[in-house]
């Protein structure tokens, strides 16, 4: 056991670290080619320990469209008369991806495959569409070209099936977009049948990484709104006192809910005769975890969540929030009556935590599917301009 000087000297040069003391990988939510080319992905990983990144059409569309690190690049290809602007967007999003995979590389191999790895999302346009996923995300697959690279394909009830078979070929995924416990198991069991389908074929499961993206901040900022809305009607103190308990607290007592079934799915006969065969659990990984409320702590949905086997995928400033004043506990395990209780008390509203998974993942593939349309328009108008 470390000294305790020690350990506080640790926590105050940088909380990030505490973190996978605690069993928890950093991943960063962003991309950007400034990031691979000046060497700040190098310094994250060496400072923060940084494990992971993940991408998606948002992060790419600010990527490209907020910035000039892609004009020249974009010149270029203006004048490939076989590229759509499609086209054009994948030959420098697969350029990124593969750079980030060979710059992870070292932490791929130190964590011996649970780690390193950068992903790569399939179009939200085909999200309802399983066999269209199919095809692109084996597309993607082939032409990124590394094996610490997953495709994240969305937690659609189209998505899952594709995900298991996916999965079953071989290929890392990582299934996004998850909101509801529920979906969470689905998607679980997915990745158990498909590494079962893998196994049965003489295939190596210990060559598979998987995570589950369960997000977290959007259900408090859905939530919360509902519950504001009614509090302006409540007719008595008892419905008051109950909508104002939930504020801010759904989110948390979810995501603690979600992995108590990561717990309870990865254990038991089936799963340990895929662990024998070296087969890993696949992780829950936290997304959409900045703050969107000012009133709540910055860094409140990193603090809350933290236990073994998991992943936080931070984006940019609230990893420097984290890396400035986080607290480090193994938090995610702890006071669960308290979560338990705050989803009773949510049922008591009337508020339906179904409902409000159903939107979310409807809206997630809506604004997936919006940031993708506006980042092929610029893409597009950079490639007239440039004629």
């Amino acid at each position: 056991m470390q000294p305790t000087g020690i350990l506080e000297k640790e926590k105050a040069t940088n909380p990030l670290k505490a973190l996978s003391k605690l069993g928890q990988a950093v991943w960063l939510d962003y991309i950007r080619r400034d990031l691979i080319e000046t060497g700040e992905l190098k310094r994250l990983m060496e400072e923060d320990g940084l494990a992971g990144m993940t991408s998606n059409p948002s992060i790419f569309e600010k990527a490209i469209v907020e910035s000039t690190y892609y004009s020249d690049r974009l010149k270029d290809l203006a004048r490939r008369t076989d590229l759509d602007a499609r086209g054009r967007y994948e030959l420098l999003a697969i350029r990124d991806i593969q750079d980030a995979a060979d710059g992870l590389r070292p932490v791929y191999e130190s964590t011996r495959r649970r780690d390193g790895y950068v992903s790569l999302e399939v179009s939200p346009f085909l999200a309802h569409d399983t066999e269209a996923t199919l095809q692109e995300a084996r597309r993607l697959w082939k032409a990124v070209g590394r094996e610490n690279v997953m495709i994240k394909v969305p937690g659609t009830q189209e998505g899952i099936p594709a995900f298991e078979q996916l999965t079953s070929e071989a290929i890392n995924i990582n299934v996004t977009l998850l909101f509801a416990q529920e979906v969470y198991e689905q998607v679980a069991e997915a990745y158990i049948a498909g590494l079962g389908k893998l196994a049965a074929r003489g295939g190596d499961v210990s060559r598979i990484g998987s995570v589950a993206s369960f997000f977290i901040s959007r259900i408090d900022t859905l939530v919360d709104s509902i519950a504001q809305d009614r509090l302006k009607t409540a007719s008595g103190e008892g419905q008051k006192t109950t909508l104002e308990s939930i504020l801010g607290k759904v989110a948390i007592a979810n995501g603690k809910q979600t992995y108590q079934r990561y717990q309870r799915i990865f254990r038991g006969a089936r799963w340990e005769q895929l662990a024998r065969q070296g087969a890993r659990t696949q992780r829950v990984l936290w997304a959409s975890t900045s703050t969107k409320n000012p009133k709540y702590r910055d860094v409140m949905y990193v603090e809350e969540l933290i236990g073994p086997d998991t992943v936080n995928t931070m984006p940019p400033a609230t990893m420097d929030a984290y890396r400035d004043h986080g607290r480090a506990r193994a938090s995610l395990t702890e006071d669960l009556e308290s979560a338990n209780q705050t989803m009773e008390r949510l049922a008591r509203t009337g508020i339906s935590i179904r409902e409000v998974t159903d939107k979310l993942t409807h809206d997630g593939v809506r604004l997936f599917a919006d940031s993708f349309t506006t980042l092929l328009k610029a893409v597009e108008a950079s490639s007239q301009a440039s004629k």
